[in-house]
């Protein structure tokens, strides 16, 4: 994965968080994990067998309708993430751990004052033959960068002075920031940074990119096929073709599973892994507590711009009924923040519990007694409609009419963004740090809870610039007891994260949140 140790001096900034073990083991936001499992240097983990080559992966997600496309920087879901990865690649990624892990960077290293860095890259080519360069780097870091496109990692690059950066040779860049950042190697890792051809426009038709995987054909809303690419720089895939097929509904992707259609189903429900599990026809794969679940109220507007409203929404839930009853009790409660678990979590934070008397209180002093309120949730994610009925009859106890309306599979996530007043949301694995810079920060392109306030952003950037660990952590700290106290989040639970395989499956990372490396990593993937 890497050419040197976790210290290794090229890798400053490198090193282990330690999340897994505080999350009860196996725990990552969306990991998944299959029998003939890899590790870091890409060999079987559990006696999987020796990889064999050729054949054809058929995997089924949920996807995103006729809309859907293959350009890097706009991937948003799990399906685009998974294309994404298999036709291009970043300077650097998440381990299993959300540390950042060198990938076309051969090294990366800081000036003393932290605000230049100079990434080298490894010897890499794109499906063309070209080679990786430092242009294409800066291109693709200035088109994410446009101040007039909404790409996904326009936030995490923010702290970047692309004006002041340059290439002084093909395989150096010396990187400009705006203020010190300890964290650097964030930035490279940051979800939909993907590094494109120069000049790169058009990804839908005839796509180069440098991951392991050629593109052959593409049509949105149903299926995307990629053949090996021989000369990828990380070893060529062990599969002759991998192709994506979009399957919304989850019971499609089941039967697909189950009749031999396809080899893998991504994010299968409890009910289903309780009836399929140990039958021996298929795998079926729990990862704990690995997806943050949550409603999103919009910070901007009526009636959630009132804080008062919020923490009475905060007050309404019952967290323990909404994971019984909408994850079938496969996860564990949340604490109304992001990461649980993971580095920079405060989780000193006393456990929010019910509390209908001072909810109404709230809303009483905020002029919303009887408030009526749209809930909108889709079948589009496991225990969605559930957790928005179960919520619905708890808010009633308050005297809160919560009306459910069912937003459509292909285009939620986009529907809920910008509009609305209140959603069901969920995230994968990431950093707290870039869930701040994604979707809390004044320029995020993803902020679903319209959470824009001037001073946080300069928390934000107080903490980047923090070199001592325990002074950033403080920093943190304070963001999160404001969340806690007024945001937008409320995060209910964490679940656990199920999908289904083929038994002739192998090679699949065990411990790989979603988002991370190893999550979705076909190139390691064999068939048996």
């Amino acid at each position: 994965m890497h050419d040197g140790p976790l210290d290794d001096p090229r890798f400053p900034g490198l090193r282990r968080r330690g999340f897994l073990a505080a999350a009860g083991g196996a725990a990552g936001l969306g990991a998944l994990a299959l029998t003939g499992c890899t590790g870091p240097a890409g060999k079987a983990a559990d006696g999987g067998g020796t990889p064999r080559r050729g054949g054809k992966l058929r995997a089924a997600f949920a996807g995103g309708g006729a809309s859907e496309t293959l350009d890097p920087h706009l991937a948003s879901l799990f399906v685009d993430a998974a294309r994404a990865k298999a036709l291009f690649d970043k300077l650097a990624d998440f381990g299993a751990d959300l540390s950042a892990e060198p990938r076309l960077a051969a090294s990366w290293e800081p000036n003393a004052r932290l605000d230049r860095w100079t990434v080298r890259l490894r010897e890499a080519s794109f499906h063309n033959g070209k080679p990786v360069t430092a242009r294409d780097v800066l291109y693709s870091y200035r088109r994410i960068a446009d101040p007039h496109k909404a790409f996904r990692a326009k936030a995490s690059l923010e702290p970047l002075d692309l004006a002041a950066s340059r290439a002084p040779d093909q395989r150096t860049v010396e990187f400009a920031l705006k203020r010190p950042t300890a964290e650097f190697p964030n930035l490279l890792a940051a979800f939909g940074a993907y590094i494109v051809p120069d000049g790169a426009q058009d990804f839908d038709h005839a796509p180069v990119g440098s991951g392991p995987f050629r593109f052959v054909s593409f049509m949105p809303g149903r299926s995307a096929l990629f053949r090996r690419h021989d000369a990828y720089w990380d070893g060529a895939p062990h599969l002759d073709e991998l192709e994506f097929l979009v399957a919304n509904e989850e019971s499609a992707r089941l039967d697909s599973l189950l009749g031999g259609q396809v080899d893998y189903a991504h994010e299968l429900t409890p009910t289903t892994a309780r009836a399929h599990e140990g039958r021996g026809q298929i795998e079926i794969v729990r990862l704990r507590n690995s997806a943050m679940q949550s409603f999103a109220m919009k910070t901007d507007r009526p009636p959630f711009d009132d804080k008062r409203v919020r923490e009475a929404f905060f007050l309404l839930a019952d967290r323990k009924e909404l994971v019984d009853g909408a994850l079938s009790g496969a996860g564990e409660i949340g604490n109304d923040l992001f990461g649980k678990g993971y580095e920079y979590y405060a989780d000193g934070l006393p456990q929010r519990e019910p509390d209908l008397d001072r909810a109404r209180h709230l809303l009483k002093q905020a002029g919303a007694e009887g408030l009526r309120v749209t809930l909108d949730t889709s079948a589009v994610a496991a225990g969605f409609t559930e957790a928005a009925a179960i919520f619905r009859d708890q808010a009633a106890k308050a005297g809160v009419r919560v009306k459910v309306a069912m937003g459509s599979k292909d285009s939620y996530w986009q529907d809920t963004l910008d509009s609305g007043s209140l959603c069901c949301y969920r995230s994968g694995a990431m950093t707290i740090e870039s869930h701040f810079s994604q979707r809390l920060l004044s320029a995020s392109t993803t902020n679903a809870t319209q959470w824009r306030h001037k001073d946080f952003d300069a928390l934000y950037q107080q903490a980047q610039s923090t070199n001592n660990r325990q002074d950033r952590a403080a920093v943190y700290a304070r963001m999160q007891r404001r969340l806690y106290a007024e945001g937008g989040f409320l995060v209910w639970g964490f679940a656990d994260w199920i999908l289904g395989t083929a038994r002739t499956v192998r090679g699949v990372a065990h411990r790989a949140p979603a988002n991370t490396l190893d999550w979705a990593r076909f190139d390691k993937v064999w068939l048996a």
